[in-house]
């Protein structure tokens, strides 16, 4: 798998990020001078959100990029996990480890917005990290990045029907911003791909959101009347309800696609070797390694007070925060080398991706809308 490394991604933190920063540039707040910190003055503390740090997805990423971190620089670390998903719960999480000493939150997945709204200015000698947090507020010791998942969607569904696939499937977590952005760039890149190889009456991809971020037997079930009808692969976007399209698609032979990180080896190993077709993912180690060095070296006051948008910052696909995995199943319709002229596109601008969540782009290919399951 084509790590994301921070010290690859380091030059191009330094003028990139705001660079690519659309409509979730940075929010108000004045950031404060940095100063370098030597590790003994720095304890980071990751606090998950609706899953758990083996969820294979999000809070794993986060927490092992952390841990990592952490083991490297001589730093101490821990993780909480909060007694329930409501707000009050995973502000007391965030409280504990401060009471504890750890001066750095780190805090994956959009449920930390009211978390960090509240309890970032109320401790202004701790620095908050967020990932997928946007449309907050924030002082100068708070951070918080988002992504556009809709180019990794996009990415995803266009080497699918590239690779040849024609019957396919999303099945997103709940309808958040996150996952619909991934739904929504995954249908464009289909229809793209489709109107590429002149095949749109073909391509059919069924939509639907389970409404949770893991797999149960009711979902489960839906996607065995998706796989048992011929769909042929499943993107599935949510957390751990991967495991669903997963159970599902052992039956019939089907396939995957995993996200947010490279999903291969998990799901391979648990439920086939050769099912995941690809993996549509996002930075997030990138950027928790990023902003930790950021604070180690004293230059936080480059991020303070910012929601940034990460995105496509290179026509190097290595250098991106978004992108696919080359554990992809590259074959004669979408090699490597056609997906670096894929980026190179959308990095120039010539292919460009709608991020609108309000609605379903228009488009050629037929999509079944089937809504919501919760």
């Amino acid at each position: 798998m084509k790590k994301f490394v921070s010290t690859l991604l380091a030059g191009v933190m330094a003028v990139g990020l705001a660079a690519c920063s659309g409509s979730n540039g940075a929010a108000s707040g004045s950031a404060a001078a940095g100063s370098s910190a030597a590790p003994a003055d720095i304890k980071v503390a990751m606090v998950t959100d609706y899953g758990d740090i083996t969820d294979q997805s999000f809070n794993q990423t986060t927490y092992e990029a952390s841990k990592a971190w952490a083991e490297a620089n001589g730093v101490e670390f821990t993780y909480k996990k909060p007694a329930s998903d409501a707000d009050q719960d995973r502000i007391a999480s965030i409280e504990e480890a401060i009471d504890e000493g750890y001066n750095v939150i780190i805090m994956p997945g959009f449920a930390f917005g009211a978390a960090i709204t509240e309890v970032s200015p109320t401790y202004p000698d701790v620095k908050f990290i967020a990932l997928d947090v946007s449309d907050v507020e924030l002082p100068a010791n708070a951070y918080t990045a988002v992504y556009q998942e809709e180019l990794a969607g996009y990415m995803a569904g266009y080497a699918a029907v590239k690779l040849g696939y024609t019957k396919l499937g999303y099945l997103g977590g709940m309808a958040v911003p996150s996952v619909v952005r991934y739904g929504s760039g995954f249908v464009q890149g289909a229809n793209a791909a489709a109107v590429e190889l002149g095949n749109t009456a073909d391509v059919v991809v069924n939509y639907v959101y389970g409404g949770k971020f893991f797999g149960d037997a009711g979902i489960t079930a839906r996607m065995d009347t998706w796989y048992g009808a011929g769909t042929e692969v499943v993107f599935a976007a949510g957390g751990s309800i991967y495991t669903s399209a997963c159970e599902a698609a052992q039956k019939t032979g089907g396939k995957v696609i995993g996200v947010d990180v490279d999903q291969a080896a998990i799901i391979d190993g648990a439920y086939g070797e050769g099912m995941t077709v690809t993996s549509a993912m996002k930075g997030l180690a990138a950027t928790v390694n990023t902003m930790l060095d950021a604070i180690k070296n004293g230059e936080w006051d480059k991020y303070g007070g910012q929601v940034q948008n990460l995105g496509i910052v290179s026509e190097n696909p290595d250098e991106n925060y978004v992108q696919l995995p080359a554990s992809t199943q590259w074959a004669e319709g979408f090699t490597e080398d056609d997906y670096k002229a894929l980026v190179g596109k959308m990095f120039s601008g010539e292919i460009k991706v709608d991020n609108s969540v309000e609605a379903l782009p228009a488009v050629e290919i037929t999509v079944n809308d089937e809504g919501s399951m919760g």
